[in-house]
């Protein structure tokens, strides 16, 4: 098992805001207007704050992204996609998390992990439909949300369960 002390600063800060970043994608992958934005967030942020697991790294990145949010703390601060290039950002962004979860993480607590992101990632896509005119015709999940999901699903090495 590993837990906060067993990372760097700097990978910690990665791992807490690996669950937002991977929130964050789906949002960039087919940006909608203000409702589908909103409905989004809650659906990352609940999910970024309850883990799917009991495994130690989980609970601890959790514990520490509820009190980011306790206490107003953005948990993406230091994480700006530049514009045109997000979602290379993203998938290097993540692609690092997978570096550090490889490093030190037992091998199920990166499973976990991996399938964490994947969750928060589904959780965002499902929350709001796309397109359509007044709800008619619209998607659960767009082509560029099911695109994006797949990205992640192949840089982070897993799938969901």
């Amino acid at each position: 098992m590993t837990g906060r002390a067993d990372y760097a600063d700097e990978e910690w800060t990665h791992l807490v805001r690996a669950p937002f970043v991977a929130g964050a994608s789906i949002s960039l992958a087919d940006p909608g207007g203000p409702i589908e934005l909103s409905h989004e967030t809650i659906a990352t942020l609940k999910t970024a704050s309850t883990p799917p697991s009991t495994e130690q790294l989980l609970l601890e990145v959790a514990h520490d992204i509820t009190s980011m949010l306790n206490e107003k703390q953005n948990p993406l601060s230091g994480f700006k996609p530049e514009k045109g290039a997000a979602a290379n950002t993203i998938l290097d962004e993540l692609g690092v998390v997978n570096t550090i979860l490889e490093a030190k993480a037992t091998p199920g607590e990166a499973d976990a992990f991996r399938r964490w992101l994947l969750a928060v990632a589904q959780a965002a896509a499902n929350a709001a439909k796309e397109g359509g005119f007044l709800g008619i015709g619209a998607v659960r999940v767009s082509e560029g949300e099911e695109k994006m999901l797949q990205q992640l699903r192949e840089k982070l090495g897993a799938t969901e369960s």
